[in-house]
């Protein structure tokens, strides 16, 4: 038991390490989400989109990253880019790998909600003489949005979770900062444990947000 509390002071001593993981887990989620959000919408309505080829082509693409790790995609912009003679810090390579995945899964939830409107509403729309621009942005993306939010929150849970593979090109996110506690306190249990402690933390009002919608 006392060895129990030496390794908690211990950890306690590190207070300003967690306190920058926390700080950049925080920074890459939001802007992962803010971004992926953006793209994933513009995204989506061309998957919904009516020509075939801008369905298929968008749909290769959200395909070819939906269905590779993501840690993967880290690597390939943090190592790979550079030697095409675009250098990237490891927040930016990050950002852009997060932002990229989330909007890829973002865009299929917003196909589906776009394609899940009434078509019926689409040819009211339509014969009260709106354009399609009118009828996408008055009619159709309210209903969608409402249909697809709970499935959105869902994503940007995800979002925080994925953002931890970044520790593995050497940015001091959440869990880094456990990798870097444990080389001083030898209790993987207790500083892992900790650091879970940490993203259901952060996880949980999205997760309280996510039921709350799914209930509304």
């Amino acid at each position: 038991m006392t060895l129990f509390f030496e390794q908690l002071y211990g950890m306690a001593q590190y207070y300003p390490v967690v306190l920058k993981g926390i700080g950049v887990t925080l920074a890459l989620s939001f802007i992962g989400i803010f971004a992926g959000t953006v793209l994933g919408f513009v995204l989506g309505v061309g998957r919904a989109s009516p020509r075939k080829w801008l369905s298929f082509a968008i749909g290769a693409y959200t395909d070819l990253f939906r269905g590779t790790p993501v840690l993967v995609q880290v690597f390939v912009v943090f190592f790979v880019l550079p030697e095409a003679g675009i250098e990237l810090d490891s927040f930016t390579a990050g950002v852009i790998a997060l932002s990229n995945i989330a909007a890829c899964f973002i865009s299929e939830i917003v196909a589906a909600g776009i394609r899940a409107v009434p078509t019926g509403q689409l040819e009211a729309a339509a014969s009260s003489g709106l354009s399609r621009f009118q009828q996408l942005r008055l009619v159709v993306m309210p209903q969608a949005t409402r249909m697809i939010v709970p499935s959105l929150v869902g994503q940007y849970v995800l979002l925080v979770k994925d953002s931890s593979v970044v520790s593995a090109i050497g940015l001091l996110d959440l869990t880094r900062s456990g990798w870097v506690i444990v080389q001083s306190v030898p209790n993987g249990l207790l500083v892992f444990t900790a650091v879970g402690v940490g993203y259901f933390l952060i996880c949980y009002p999205l997760l309280y947000l996510s039921r709350r919608l799914e209930k509304a």
